[in-house]
């Protein structure tokens, strides 16, 4: 059993479980008042953040544990849950990059994070590129699709 404990919350306008457009929508991080302000010192120079957050919206009885259609479109192949970025993940755990707009104290107001208004954040990292990928990156055309509305 592993037990975490939130380290802020999520504010957003978006309260549906919509796929699309997320692009610009601005929400904010409220870190939890057990964590000081100071935690976020520094924060400000980076341009974005990944955050870790729960999909709290989904229903442990809504989670795939095999293969489906991503957004259960069957033109797309059925692939495993592992193979897609579906919120119906089997820990519920959202990863998400987003923009950092600006820090307000124990705030952040951040642009294009794809977590509803409510989801417990479990962690906050500033980007740094030399995590991104390295190399060529490749995905199926089905992919392509999905995310073509998607920010």
């Amino acid at each position: 059993m592993i037990e975490l404990q939130p380290v802020a919350i999520v504010r957003s306008p978006r309260t549906d479980r919509r796929d699309d457009d997320w692009g610009a929508v601005e929400s904010t991080i409220e870190l939890d008042e057990r964590f000081a302000p100071q935690a976020l010192d520094g924060i400000e120079a980076f341009s974005h953040l990944e955050i870790v957050f729960l999909l709290h919206a989904i229903n442990e009885s809504e989670v795939e544990t095999t293969a489906r259609h991503p957004r259960n479109n069957p033109e797309w192949p059925k692939v495993g849950i592992f193979a897609q970025r579906g919120a119906r993940r089997p820990n519920r755990i959202g990863v998400s990059r987003c923009e950092l707009v600006r820090r307000e104290g124990r705030t952040l107001v951040v642009r294009g994070l794809d977590a509803n208004d409510g989801s417990p954040v479990l962690d906050i990292k500033p980007y740094m590129r030399e995590f991104g990928p390295r190399g060529d990156v490749r995905q199926p055309p089905w992919a392509d699709e999905v995310m073509s509305r998607y920010y």
